[in-house]
């Protein structure tokens, strides 16, 4: 059984590392333990460049506090402009696995909060009067009427993380044989 150290302790990204590794490597082959690590980004990262950072650092930071696991997970949520997404970052002790989710627009009144210096989930919960929405459906749910949450757009992208655990294609070299057939 793999040992999965989610660089998180919301329940909403765990719920997505959970069913992305069960789809991946099988019903009850990893177990997900939940760490609370700092991002060393802003709270709510503001461009692609910083959510990435940040989940590349969570990462790293789930590395020094259970080196012996066998997958670190981390999923940063940002927005830039006026969109929001995430970055899913997977690692392992050879590879990494990245990915980036769907993204959407924000509408005005969220982006003001956000200039205002408020964290989307928490502008949500205002507007929404949704009580600690981002550990829930977050944005996602709250526009797409429930029909996605972060759970579900995140366990997509998350699928696209892990195609380098399980692929052999990324295993190969440049300079392979067959490289060229593909």
């Amino acid at each position: 059984m793999y040992h999965v150290v989610a660089a998180t302790i919301n329940p909403a990204k765990i719920k997505a590392i959970s069913q992305a590794f069960s789809d991946i490597f099988g019903a009850g082959s990893c177990h997900i333990e939940g760490v609370e690590v700092d991002s060393g980004v802003a709270a709510q990262p503001i461009s692609n460049t910083e959510t990435r950072t940040g989940a590349r650092q969570r990462v790293m930071n789930a590395r020094r506090v259970r080196p012996e696991a066998d997958f670190w997970v981390a999923i940063e949520a940002g927005i830039e402009e006026d969109t929001a997404f995430a970055w899913m970052v997977v690692e392992n002790q050879k590879l990494r696995g990245e990915s980036r989710s769907a993204s959407f627009t924000l509408p005005a009144i969220v982006m003001k909060g956000i200039h205002q210096g408020r964290e989307l989930g928490d502008e949500m919960a205002r507007l929404t009067g949704i009580d600690n929405i981002k550990h829930k459906g977050g944005a996602i749910g709250a526009f797409t009427a429930g029909h996605l949450t972060r759970s579900s757009v995140y366990h997509q992208a998350l699928i696209l993380a892990l195609c380098p655990f399980h692929n052999d294609i990324y295993q190969r070299k440049a300079d392979d044989e067959d490289s060229d057939l593909i």
